[in-house]
C-alpha cells in the first residue's frame, strides 16, 4: 500500500511540475502513510496544523461553523489526488478555524510542514511546483466559484460543480453538498429531481 501511495504522490506532483529525484527524496523523507476512518478528522477546530495531507484513497470535507446560525458550511471537498490542509493556519502557526474530515474511509500521505517548507528553500522544482499548484487551486479553481455564489442560480451551480467534479456528487452526503452550494437540502433534492425528469 505504501509503494502505491508514493506513486500516486509523484504521479500527481509530477502533473503540475516535474520533481527532481533530489526534491523527490526529500518528499519522501518527511512522510508517512496513515490510514483514515469514515468521520476522523485529519484537523480540528482550533489546531494549529502541524501536517499537510495527500489524499490517496478517500473523499474529505473542509468546513467552518457560521457565526450567524451556528451552521456547519462546506468551504471544499478533497477526492483521490488532492491535498486536504488548513493551510492558512499552517503557514501563520495559528488555530484552524476550519474542521477537515473524512466522509470515507481511505489512506492519505501526512507530510510534516515545517520540513515541507524548508524543502522548498533547498529545491528550486519544488518551488516551481508550489506555484503551479497554488495558481490552479487558489486562484484560477476559487476565483470561479466565489463569483458563481454571488452570481448564478443554484440549478447553475449544481451543474457546474457536477462537470467540475466527474462522480463526486455520488458520493457526497446530500447536505453536505447543499451547504457547499449555498443553499438547502430540499433545495437541491428539487434540482436533482428536475434535472432528471
Amino acid at each position: 500500500m505504501e509503494l502505491e501511495a508514493f506513486s500516486h504522490l509523484r504521479k500527481v506532483m509530477d502533473t503540475y511540475y516535474v520533481l527532481s529525484e533530489q526534491a523527490w527524496q526529500g518528499i519522501l523523507s518527511i512522510s508517512k502513510v496513515r490510514k483514515v476512518k469514515k468521520g476522523e478528522r485529519l484537523v480540528e477546530f482550533g489546531d494549529i496544523p502541524t501536517s499537510i495531507f495527500f489524499s490517496h484513497i478517500g473523499l474529505y470535507r473542509a468546513y467552518i461553523i457560521s457565526e450567524d446560525d451556528a451552521k456547519e458550511v462546506n468551504k471544499n471537498f478533497f477526492a483521490e489526488g488532492r491535498f486536504p490542509a488548513s493551510i492558512a493556519a499552517a503557514l501563520t502557526q495559528s488555530e484552524s478555524s476550519l474542521c477537515i474530515e473524512a466522509l470515507e474511509n481511505g489512506v492519505v500521505i501526512e507530510l510534516d510542514h515545517k520540513k515541507y517548507r524548508a524543502l522548498l528553500d533547498v529545491h528550486h522544482d519544488l518551488k516551481w511546483y508550489q506555484i503551479v499548484y497554488l495558481e490552479r487551486h487558489w486562484l484560477l479553481e476559487k476565483d470561479p466559484l466565489v463569483t458563481s455564489l454571488l452570481s448564478q442560480e443554484a440549478k447553475e451551480r449544481y451543474q457546474v460543480f457536477k462537470e467540475e467534479n466527474p462522480g463526486l456528487v455520488d458520493r457526497i452526503p446530500l447536505y453536505h453538498l447543499a451547504s457547499n452550494l449555498g443553499i438547502t437540502p430540499t433545495q437541491l433534492s428539487r434540482i436533482r429531481k428536475n434535472l432528471k425528469n
